[in-house]
C-alpha cells in the first residue's frame, strides 16, 4: 500500500499552495491513503486559554469546506481530525474519509494537555478512553492524536488486533521533534506496525512540521521538512501482520480482536 505523509500550514493563502502541491504529490506518488495533520484547516484554538464559541464555529466551517475538497487528493483513503459539536460537547474527533464511503467518524482524543501553548482540555471534550482497531479498505490501523502516541496501553491492544499501522495526526513543536519521534518509534516495534505521522506547520514553531513513517521494527522510512514537505512509501503489510510473531511482540502476545471497521 503506497501511503503519504505531510506537514501543512493553516494560513489560507500558505494552505492553498501546499494543498495544490500535496494534491499533485499524491496524484504523481499514486497514493492510496494521505495522513493529515491534527485539526489542520485552522488556527491552533488551544494556544489560547478560554474557549471562544465564534471561534470554535470559524473552526469547524473551514473543516467543513476543507473535507469537501479531500475527492481532489485522488487518494482511496484519507485519515485525520476534524473539530465536531456533539451535543454539548466538542470533539477533537478522527475520520475516515474512503472514496467509496465518504467521510466516517473514528474515535475523539481522550488524553488532553491543560498548560500554557497547550490548552486542549479547555478547548476539547476528553473522548473515549479505548483505542479501537479500525479498518480502510486492507489497511488495519489504530489512532492516536498527537498526545496519545504517549498512551503506551494501547500498543498492546493494537498488537493483540494485529494492526498495520499506528496513524498519528500531531500538532507539536519543532523543538521537541526528537523526543516525538522516539516515542513513534516505540509505537510502531510495540504495536508491530508501521507509525505513519503528519505535522502542522506554524511560522513561530509552536508546530514544526516532520512528518514519518516507521516500519515495524523502528526503521525511520521517510520524514518530511520544509524542502520536501511530502513523502510517500509503499509499505508492506504482510510485514506488519508478521511482525507480532518476531521479538519483542511475541513475547507479549495474547488472544486479540478483530479490526472494526468504522463503517459498520
Amino acid at each position: 500500500m503506497r501511503v503519504t505523509v505531510c506537514e501543512l500550514p493553516h494560513e489560507a493563502e500558505a494552505l492553498g499552495k501546499a494543498w495544490a502541491a500535496l494534491c499533485a504529490h499524491a496524484s504523481r506518488a499514486r497514493s492510496e491513503l494521505v495522513v493529515l495533520p491534527e485539526l489542520p484547516f485552522a488556527p491552533a484554538l488551544w494556544l489560547e486559554d478560554a474557549f471562544d464559541e465564534a471561534k470554535w464555529r470559524a473552526a469547524e466551517a473551514a473543516h467543513e469546506r476543507w473535507l469537501a475538497r479531500l475527492p481532489e487528493l485522488g487518494a482511496g483513503s484519507v485519515i485525520g481530525t476534524r473539530p465536531r459539536t456533539v451535543g454539548d460537547g466538542h470533539s477533537n474527533e478522527g475520520f475516515l474519509w474512503s472514496a467509496g464511503e465518504g467521510l466516517t467518524p473514528l474515535r475523539s482524543k481522550h488524553y488532553l494537555p491543560d498548560e500554557a501553548e497547550a490548552w486542549e482540555a479547555r478547548w476539547f471534550t476528553a473522548g473515549d478512553r479505548e483505542f479501537p482497531a479500525y479498518a480502510a479498505g486492507t489497511l488495519r490501523f489504530g489512532l492516536n492524536i498527537c498526545t496519545e502516541l504517549w498512551a503506551l496501553e494501547s500498543y498492546g491492544g493494537y498488537r493483540a488486533a494485529n494492526v498495520d499501522a499506528v496513524v498519528a495526526p500531531r500538532a507539536t513543536a519543532g523543538a521537541t521533534t526528537d523526543k516525538w519521534l522516539a516515542i513513534g518509534t516505540v509505537g510502531a516495534v510495540s504495536a508491530g506496525a508501521y507509525c505513519l505521522s503528519s505535522n502542522r506547520v506554524e511560522p513561530d514553531g509552536s508546530c514544526g512540521g516532520v512528518g514519518w513513517i516507521i516500519d515495524p521494527d523502528g526503521a525511520l522510512l521517510a520524514t518530511t521538512n520544509a524542502d520536501m514537505p511530502f513523502a510517500t512509501v509503499e509499505i508492506d503489510l504482510a510485514k506488519a501482520r508478521a511482525a507480532s510473531r518476531t521479538y519483542p511482540r511475541y513475547v507479549f502476545a495474547r488472544p486479540g480482536s478483530q479490526p472494526r471497521d468504522p463503517r459498520a
